[in-house]
């Protein structure tokens, strides 16, 4: 016997004194709805309901119990709407985490605008370059930029980042620009290492580098590059303010670019909670794909190379 139907079954016909209307409000048989209030008598061992021809009676202890069956099924219902609220809502904590240097750019800006939508969200902002536990450290959401690992999170791409080889117009007029990739090797290069370290991904194959400076933050590159220290070969979104000032310039444009997936992370949840639906929602809208970062860049479309 299932108690919470058999409760559920007694007490509508409990309220409404007939079995008839309990089974329409039920959307059972008739047969069912008796068969149930039996079993939950033959469970308690006692007799609820009095039945005659003409009408039902609850007995003095099916009174008693009805009372609590109806406290009961009203808790249950009360538990239920207060949860379907709160995942429907927006309001509550919001735990994100991000990468700096992306994070500080293209996500913080986007956190402040989302809350000004959403006054009654509270949002902790973490961003740092380690791979954060979600479920350990208590996230709902993070935002990992390269390759994924096999994980038990889900993920949703919401835009791409191309990595882009630059140097400064001074570097390139005193050493000149590689005109295919395996030229690199003769240049100083400015090398990251972080999430997407390694050597150099250039049309498509890797290549050794050396240089005068590593960094495992590519805030501390770019300046690098600009500087005439090397060519560096730094996401998009490191390096495009400073292309369109003319500061760098994009060497390689035809060949094929590295394509780095920004995706957002999250537990595997049968119902994702609306707040986390709603902001990746929102951050997929505002990036676009391809992102805004890489507008006005002089890159040629990836679909064309």
């Amino acid at each position: 016997m299932n108690q919470l139907d058999a409760m559920t079954a007694f007490v509508r016909v409990a309220e409404l004194g007939s079995y008839t209307r309990a089974a329409e409000a039920l959307a059972l048989s008739r047969t069912r709805v008796s068969r149930l209030v039996m079993e939950l008598e033959e469970h308690l061992q006692a007799r609820l309901l009095q039945r005659t021809t003409r009408r039902l009676h609850l007995t003095e202890v099916g009174e008693r119990y009805l009372a609590h069956a109806q406290g009961i099924l009203q808790a249950l219902e009360d538990a239920r709407a207060e949860v379907g609220a709160d995942v429907h809502a927006m309001h509550g904590h919001l735990r994100l985490n991000g990468p700096m240097s992306f994070g500080i750019r293209h996500l913080s800006p986007l956190v402040a605008s989302f809350m000004v939508q959403h006054p009654e969200l509270q949002v902790r902002l973490d961003l740092n370059d380690r791979r954060v536990d979600l479920l350990e450290e208590g996230y709902d959401l993070a935002i990992r930029i390269g390759d994924l690992p096999d994980s038990t999170l889900v993920a949703r791409r919401l835009t791409h980042c191309r990595m882009v080889l630059c140097a400064s117009p001074e570097y390139l007029a005193t050493h000149g620009a590689p005109r295919r990739p395996e030229e690199i090797a003769g240049h100083r290069c400015l090398r990251y290492l972080g999430a997407y370290s390694g050597d150099w991904q250039l049309g498509g194959q890797q290549h050794d580098i050396s240089g005068p400076l590593e960094s495992n933050n590519g805030d501390v590159l770019t300046p690098a590059a600009e500087a005439g220290l090397g060519i560096a070969h730094q996401p998009s979104f490191l390096v495009a303010d400073s292309i369109r000032a003319g500061r760098l310039v994009p060497i390689g444009t035809d060949w094929p670019p590295q394509i780095l997936g920004v995706h957002g992370i999250y537990p595997a949840r049968r119902h994702l909670p609306t707040k986390v639906a709603r902001f990746l929602d929102f951050l997929a809208d505002a990036w676009g794909d391809p992102p805004a970062w890489e507008h006005d860049l002089g890159l040629s479309p990836i679909s064309q190379q």
